[in-house]
């Protein structure tokens, strides 16, 4: 139960109240066991004695074991660092193989509302050659299958061939879930290798790797209550690939270095604990958002959802995401007030190293305003309970207010 202990911990005056998950979440307890058993253990898995055969074991029943749970065959899972190197893995070197075969395969399709390890990639190839298209979302926040095959001809019809597409399964801050499995059977269709970012999906979704029609896919342990600093990238074994990291041959050649044993197996707990749970796990998580909008809501204080919500769905948004807009206030400031008052939650992404700035995602949705617009983001999890989001509506009932009469006096004085 150390897990509940960190998450609901005691500081000065009331516990406070984590919900903050979708940046990371409490590591499960078969996750914690299977870490501190493997990390007991001596010999690099590489090693042909006894004590290495003993750890490669253990990583290629952890191997399996991710397999199974997400639809993969064991052959299909690489491991990484985590979801920012399976990204960077898929978008450059999923490129970068398709390109070296056919020259003309110049073509890569992404959303403006990925992650930022999958946009930068996709940047940083368009400036050596690469026939970048964006795609926008729909005001919902949805990315429409119909943009993306405009994507496509437009890249046919200047010459070039579709080399990658890319479209994350689940936003990490809004919340929306996207038309996957519709988008990978028309890109493979192009003889595109096409990827998903599914690090916020796997585990709340029902997400399988074989049934999807993805070549790529990429997962990280500790959004799914592993530990951080390992991931998978579920990669077809048919499927080009070149490696970013050389030296040694591990994993199919894709991903040198030695593999992190311990990190693994915890990987593993957590991945299969989080699919097993799911059925239990997920109506109980779109409750309590249910809830914690509907509180929100209720105050009347002119805050709405960033993108699609409906009620009881799991569908079409991340059943623990709660992303709010709040015009006539700097988020920050609303932020700081919800810290003070206990509640731990987060403007949009973790992965911005701490730097404040305007949300991509906000701006390819269409939220703006000609005054400050605060956003705050709620994400649930295993430790969430009614009490935790009845705290946050009355936080919210209390900081918003203070938050925009700051905002207010602010633009009030002079420069």
């Amino acid at each position: 139960m150390s897990a509940d202990r960190s998450h609901h911990h005691s500081g000065e005056g009331a516990a406070r109240v984590y919900l903050d998950h979708a940046a990371t979440t409490p590591m499960v307890p078969a996750a914690e066991a299977a870490l501190a058993d493997a990390s007991a253990l001596v010999g690099n898995p590489s090693s042909l004695h006894r004590s290495g055969r003993r750890v490669r074991a253990l990583v290629e029943e952890s191997r399996e074991q991710i397999a199974a749970a997400l639809g993969a065959h064991p052959t299909e899972v690489v491991f990484t660092s985590g979801g920012t190197e399976a990204d960077n893995l898929a978008v450059t070197g999923g490129y970068a193989a398709r390109t070296s075969a056919d020259p003309l395969a110049r073509g890569v399709v992404t959303s403006t509302i990925e992650h930022h390890a999958v946009l930068e990639p996709a940047e940083a190839l368009e400036r050596v050659g690469a026939d970048l298209r964006l795609v926008s979302p729909e005001p919902s926040g949805t990315v429409a299958v119909e943009a993306v095959r405009d994507a496509l001809q437009r890249i046919e019809a200047g010459g070039a061939r579709v080399a990658l597409v890319s479209l994350m399964w689940a936003n990490n801050e809004i919340g929306t879930v996207q038309p996957v499995p519709e988008v990978a059977t028309l890109a493979r269709a192009r003889g595109a290798t096409v990827h998903s970012d599914a690090v916020q999906a796997a585990g709340p979704l029902e997400v399988s790797f074989a049934e999807s029609g993805l070549d790529l896919m990429s997962v990280s342990a500790h959004k799914l209550g592993g530990p951080a600093g390992v991931g998978v990238l579920l990669a077809r074994r048919e499927v080009p690939l070149q490696p970013l990291v050389r030296g040694g041959g591990h994993e199919r050649g894709l991903r040198s270095g030695t593999l992190p044993a311990a990190l693994i197996a915890a990987c593993a707990a957590a991945v299969s604990e989080a699919v097993a749970r799911r059925a239990e796990e997920t109506p109980r998580l779109v409750a309590l958002r249910d809830r914690l909008f509907s509180g929100v809501l209720g105050l009347n204080l002119g805050m709405g959802a960033g993108g699609r919500w409906t009620p009881g769905s799991a569908v079409d948004r991340l059943p623990g995401n709660v992303h709010l807009v709040v015009p006539g206030c700097e988020p920050d400031s609303l932020l700081f007030l919800l810290d003070a008052a206990g509640i731990e939650a987060s403007t949009g992404s973790a992965c911005q190293a701490g730097v404040p700035g305007r949300s991509h995602v906000l701006d390819a949705i269409g939220v703006r305003g000609d005054g400050p617009v605060g956003v705050v983001r709620l994400t649930l999890g295993r430790t969430t309970t009614e009490a935790d989001v009845d705290r946050a509506v009355a936080a919210l009932a209390d900081c918003v207010p203070r938050a925009r009469a700051a905002a207010s006096v602010d633009a009030g004085v002079p420069a």
